[in-house]
């Protein structure tokens, strides 16, 4: 007898029609259990798409609520949701999208006390993550574990797609080493991102796990996919194993979960200090006397502005310092205040003594002195 019911077996049909997935097939998807990190712009069409497939457990880890800026690209979420908990919206759509799936929620960060008794209950883990050290704390996890890693990551018009399978090639860790410097990748909020691009990546991430749930196909194992969607370009870039690598090479020496946050950076960037800061409110009673520095880009700049800043992108600034005033108040603004910091830091260490950063960036500007800025 079949493990499908009746109406499964026609909501299925499609698939049974396939001779490579067929009842076999269906039913080891709906024995499956996968792990998505991330209820965001990646883990939406991954849920939606392996919960339409008929995988039978999903399990979802997220710790966010839903902003009305996510709507622009994590599908999953409606206006309806701006507020609540990802994983409640999600887990709520999921079930609109089929009923016969199971969805395990996980509200939490998911960090080196816990990550391994999370992934431990799965088959194969979907990484929709978009900060490093939760990337390198998955793969060292999964390559721990022994479970395949499907991977996706996304920037601007950029995106990259892979599978991390210890047992049978490559890990993270071999085909990036080491993490970028802190900061010097921003993330979608300030760099922006295609709303459709995620779209395009997490279809690709759902395609390459149920390819390893079924054993069809070749997976993208040893092999990273690049996307370029401004060009609708593909690229392939193979890599191999890293016998040397710490975690999954001939003699490791990760054998357990670290410190990742340390590991990329974090922690050192936090021990230097935090920038001086100045709030919106302040700054406006004092835009007279302050010498305003917008490290945004022109395009930002173009959508708002606060009236007397002096556009200077942070991408130019280290170059083009000898244009600013050292003796003059120096305040620095971004966005949200996450680039402005690094500026200000940098103006610091060049010797730029009265520099301050206009905690919450424009954003904050909107908020508390003009709400006629646009915020985006």
């Amino acid at each position: 007898m079949s493990k499908l019911t009746s109406a499964e077996l026609e909501r299925y049909s499609r698939h049974l029609s396939l001779p490579e997935v067929g009842l076999t097939g269906q039913e080891k998807l709906r024995d499956a259990r996968v792990l998505i990190v991330g209820a965001g712009g990646l883990g939406s069409p991954v849920a939606l798409y392996l919960a339409a497939a008929g995988v039978g457990h999903l399990g979802l880890v997220d710790f966010d609520t839903v902003d009305v800026t996510n709507l622009q690209r994590q599908i999953i979420h409606g206006t309806k949701d701006v507020g609540r908990s990802k994983l409640l919206s999600a887990r709520e759509r999921i079930a609109d999208v089929n009923p016969f799936v199971k969805v395990d929620t996980h509200e939490t960060r998911l960090t080196s006390a816990n990550a391994l008794d999370v992934i431990a209950r799965y088959d194969v883990v979907v990484d929709g993550t978009d900060n490093f050290p939760t990337r390198y704390l998955v793969n060292d996890a999964c390559v721990l574990l022994g479970k395949p890693n499907v991977y996706g990551s996304i920037f601007r018009f950029d995106g990259q797609v892979s599978v991390f399978d210890a047992k049978r090639g490559a890990c993270y860790r071999c085909l990036y080493p080491e993490p970028p410097p802190p900061g010097a990748v921003p993330n979608c909020a300030e760099g922006g991102v295609l709303g459709i691009l995620p779209g395009i990546v997490g279809t690709l991430q759902s395609n390459e796990t149920v390819k390893l749930l079924l054993g069809l196909g070749e997976p993208l194992i040893n092999r990273l996919l690049l996307l370029d969607a401004l060009e609708m370009r593909f690229r392939e870039v193979h890599f191999a194993k890293d016998p040397a690598c710490p975690v999954c090479g001939t003699a490791p020496t990760i054998r357990e979960l670290i410190d990742y946050e340390a590991f990329c950076g974090v922690a050192q960037a936090a021990a230097s200090g935090p920038v001086k800061e100045i709030g919106a409110t302040e700054l406006s009673r004092s835009l007279d006397r302050v010498l305003l520095i917008d490290v945004r880009e022109p395009f930002e700049a173009e959508i708002a502005h606060i009236p007397g800043a002096r556009l200077i992108p942070l991408g130019e600034l280290q170059n083009r310092m000898d244009e600013i005033d050292r003796h003059a108040d120096i305040v620095v603004h971004c966005r949200s205040g996450l680039r402005s910091a690094k500026a200000a830091r940098w103006l610091e260490e060049a010797g730029f003594e009265r520099v301050r950063n206009l905690r919450g960036g424009i954003l904050a500007w909107a908020d508390e002195v003009d709400p006629s800025t646009p915020k985006y």
